[in-house]
């Protein structure tokens, strides 16, 4: 087959590097790929959001298989174009991506549903915003979403008024976040631990992926501004075989289920950002694709044959057969920029790359990278993802922090305590 995967991202290296391992796979591209899928793909170069140009290169190639990473293409109906044209593409249409595009549709989605997930409203305009801030329905701290895509950045956790006036000037007066924030919605701040769950499905039938915990804020002990993620790891150490079936049965197959109904049938990767509560797991938010960086550990674990899996759901026929995972645990830590998840220097030359990647067990997906003249350089906020697989969490990380020290680029940081927590038992 030939695929075409499309992003430039972690996500993408890490789908790019479980593809290339398939027999079913005899030629791969990536648009526009980074430094380091150009050493396993050929690089195409389109950007991920010039849909119809992306659907003219894979008629021309004859591509069997395109599979969308980020959201935004998604979102803006890559699947669509290239479903009119005949062409076979691993993910959602622009209908059932809404519950990504928007998460105004997606709260209301899930309060029409009985989907668990904390209170909310929605408010059009900043008068409204902080007059509900004034009204007392809501307890301090409260969360405010940016309505539309602001790349995982468009939520801000307020501990007091001034802050959550702040935040409301920033997205719907100063427009930080472009059109997204024209409207916002005010949520009750959940408590608990965050879960990725993710999942498989062909908009009738679901396979779940091994379970993740990402770790969304900057800095050590989940403090600074949210990030894309910084790292993650699998499985995660809070979900028993009960919490598992909960989340299926109260969240997942009603989510799937209800979007069948209402015309919107969701194939591809359904991610569900959980908090597990006092009262039971509810939905922060949804995602329409694989997660970043949580596709880097999953894919680490994955035994089955990728492909198989992504045909089967374009196909309308999810795979009957239980999908294959190593029982060892797996970790992932993203190496950032100076200043991620704000202002950051791009160009910045990368040290000891080949020297960490050359150490057995270890595995280095690139994220912000380009290539040229023999050296890799910095080209984006979240630079590189490394990663391990090891019999323990601990000897995971172990493995991962041994040797991330020994890649340098002028002002790159990382998280020292991805992890850092009791093993499942």
């Amino acid at each position: 087959m030939k695929i075409l995967v499309i992003g430039s991202g972690g996500r993408e290296h890490a789908l790019v590097w479980k593809i290339k391992q398939s027999p079913h796979c005899e030629q791969l591209y990536c648009a526009p790929g980074n430094g380091g899928i150009a050493q396993i793909a050929e690089i195409v170069p389109i950007e991920e959001t010039n849909i119809r140009a992306l659907a003219d290169f894979a008629e021309e190639k004859k591509i069997d298989l395109t599979v969308v990473g980020p959201e935004l293409p998604l979102a803006m109906g890559i699947v669509d174009e290239f479903e009119k044209r005949g062409l076979r593409i691993y993910g959602p249409n622009r209908k059932a991506a809404e519950i990504e595009k928007s998460k105004i549709f997606a709260k209301e989605f899930m309060s029409r549903h009985r989907i668990p997930t904390g209170r909310f409203r929605v408010a059009d305009s900043p008068e409204q915003a902080i007059k509900i801030l004034n009204s007392g329905e809501f307890e301090f701290p409260v969360v405010i979403k940016a309505d539309g895509l602001a790349a995982g950045k468009g939520v801000s956790i307020c501990a007091n008024i001034k802050r959550a006036e702040d935040a409301i000037g920033e997205m719907m007066v100063k427009k930080k976040f472009g059109p997204a924030g024209e409207r916002v919605l005010i949520e009750e701040f959940l408590r608990g631990r965050e879960l990725s769950f993710i999942v498989f499905t062909d908009g009738a039938r679901v396979q779940p992926l091994v379970t993740t915990m990402d770790h969304k804020a900057a800095y050590d002990g989940d403090r600074g501004p949210n990030t894309g993620g910084m790292g993650a790891i699998s499985p995660s150490p809070f979900v028993n075989e009960k919490l598992f079936n909960q989340i299926m049965e109260e969240i997942i197959f009603p989510t799937v289920t209800r979007l069948l109904e209402e015309g919107r049938r969701f194939k591809g990767t359904l991610y569900a950002g959980l908090m597990i509560t006092d009262d039971g797991p509810k939905v922060l938010e949804y995602n329409c694709r694989f997660g970043d960086p949580e596709t880097q550990a999953q894919m680490l674990r994955l035994e089955s044959d990728l492909v198989e899996i992504l045909v089967s759901v374009v196909d309308e026929d999810l795979l009957r057969e239980e999908i294959k995972w190593s029982n060892k645990p797996s970790g992932c830590v993203v190496i950032a920029s100076g200043g991620y998840p704000l202002k950051y220097e791009k160009g910045k030359l990368i040290a000891g790359l080949e020297e960490v990647a050359s150490v057995p067990g270890l595995v280095i997906f690139h994220a912000g990278t380009k290539f040229e003249n023999g050296n890799y350089y910095t080209n984006g906020g979240r630079v590189l993802n490394v990663c391990a697989s090891e019999p323990t969490l601990s000897a995971t990380m172990r493995k991962i922090y041994d040797h991330i020290q020994n890649i340098y680029f002028e002002g790159m940081f990382y998280r020292k305590d991805i992890g850092a927590v009791k093993e499942a038992k």
